[in-house]
């Protein structure tokens, strides 16, 4: 290792992973470029960590920093403070690199002085080590032109300039940096990847990455925090509730009740609550859909109602006729919107942060449409006479790499006008994407589903008193 003012600072943040942390500092220190200096620094660990990392003490170049349960961004910010390499990379402890790893991401800075940050492929790995899987990210060069798809937090080179001058990371954000980052400096500046893989991303099951609910919570503040910040502009937006008058065996589900209004009444206040949408229009064929919802139009200062015509509400037609005919008579009352979207009554858990979420990406990443989506990595088959075969060689997938596979989930459809206008469907152009979480992604379509729904809907059976 040179004692010279060092090309790349690497930090690894440690809590409690004594079982890999020694296999990750020997990662950074085998590293082919050796102008380098290596932050060690351990965020509280209860276990036999510092034991191991006291052995590196008297090794130059290395730095060792304790603390107490400080938290993600917070030592990211240290790191940054405390750095003096052109580079910074963060390393998680339970992860390693490849020998090449600092050799390759600096070269690519070292390229173009516009560059803010280098991220590579990488691999998966189980708690021993062994390779699971591989994740193999689309040539920036070449493929990419939306940029919704962040960088992995670690293992990502950033110049530390443009870091310091971006004020660092946000401490009030205690997951999902990578994700803060990524959004900051693809504001400002230009981001690219490595097409290889240079590190192993260990997973055991106790990753922070493990729990969805807060990563998604946290991506949504993210996105409305920049929004604000920014004071981005979001366009002007109509949410269409298209209803049919929908049997669910006896039930007709847009006027089931629960909780004193109708699953159609819930979905409008939703709706209506939120503060990325300006108007909300619902739209149906059916007269007992229509008159039920004039009775309680004025509850919703942003509710128009707009009648479909018959032939629009055929069960084969798309929604595109509709949605036409929806902007073409806002247009006649002076109403011109910039965003379309499409919201549906037959997804209960839906909420009004999915809809804000839902303008945010758009904005932010300047798509023309969006939807959303959940991850499937179920195998899928179809029937092509003599036997089942699974579609998209998916048996050349491990289930890691199969997350890259998505379903339309939660209900939320949104497009420029400009783009539906010019493509005649809503999903068309640019097509970014939101995850949303399991109970979010509940469809109701059957007598089952209502089953399950009215079970997790009724009140929970009060406590008796002794």
């Amino acid at each position: 290792m040179n004692t010279q003012q060092p090309l790349v600072s690497v930090y690894i943040t440690n809590y409690n992973y004594a079982k890999y942390i020694r296999t990750s500092i020997e990662s950074v220190l085998n590293q082919t470029l050796q102008n380098f200096e290596l932050l060690i620094i351990d965020d509280g660990s209860t276990d036999n960590s510092k034991d191991i990392i006291e052995e590196y003490r008297d090794q130059p170049g290395i730095s060792i920093i304790y603390q107490q349960n400080k938290g993600l961004n917070v030592t990211n910010n240290i790191a940054m403070r405390a750095s003096h390499g052109k580079y910074l990379m963060r390393l998680d402890a339970d992860d390693f690199l490849e020998p090449n790893a600092l050799e390759t991401m600096s070269n690519v800075l070292e390229s173009d002085p516009e560059l803010g940050l280098v991220f590579p492929d990488y691999y998966y790995v189980d708690g021993n080590g062994e390779i699971t899987g591989e994740e193999r990210r689309h040539d920036f060069e070449k493929e990419v032109s939306l940029y919704d798809q962040p960088a992995h937090g670690a293992c990502t080179m950033i110049r530390l300039e443009f870091l310091r001058d971006l004020g660092g990371y946000n401490e009030s954000f205690t997951c999902q940096d990578g994700y803060d980052l990524w959004i900051k400096f693809i504001m400002h500046h230009k981001v690219t990847n490595v097409k290889q893989p240079l590190f192993s991303y260990r997973r055991h099951g106790q990753n922070l990455t493990t729990n969805e609910l807060r990563i998604l919570t946290t991506r949504k503040q993210i996105k409305d925090l920049y929004v604000e910040t920014y004071q981005l502009k979001t366009p002007q937006t109509v949410a269409i509730i298209p209803v049919r008058n929908t049997m669910i065996g006896k039930t007709n589900w847009p006027l089931l009740e629960h909780d004193g209004k109708t699953m159609l009444e819930a979905t409008i206040e939703k709706v209506s609550a939120s503060d990325r949408v300006q108007w909300v229009v619902v739209t149906s064929a059916d007269d007992n859909i229509l008159e039920f919802i004039k009775t309680r139009a004025n509850r919703y200062p942003k509710l128009q109602i707009v009648p479909r015509p018959e032939e629009f509400a055929r069960v084969n037609e798309s929604l595109t006729k509709t949605f036409g005919h929806v902007l073409d008579t806002l247009a006649t009352q002076g109403i011109k919107p910039g965003a379309v979207m499409q919201v549906s009554v037959e997804f209960p858990f839906l909420t009004k942060d999915v809809i804000d979420d839902a303008v945010n990406t758009l904005a932010i990443f300047k798509g023309d449409s969006l939807l959303s989506v959940r991850p499937d990595n179920r195998m899928y088959y179809q029937h092509i006479g003599h036997g089942m075969v699974p579609i998209l060689d998916q048996e050349k997938f491990t289930k890691l790499e199969r997350e890259a596979l998505y379903k339309g989930a939660g209900g939320v459809v949104i497009a420029t006008v400009d783009s539906f206008r010019a493509h005649g469907k809503m999903v068309a152009g640019k097509v970014g994407h939101i995850v949303v979480d399991q109970k979010t992604a509940f469809f109701v379509q059957s007598e089952f589903d209502l089953l399950l729904i009215s079970k997790i809907l009724e009140p929970a059976p009060k406590a008796e008193v002794w």
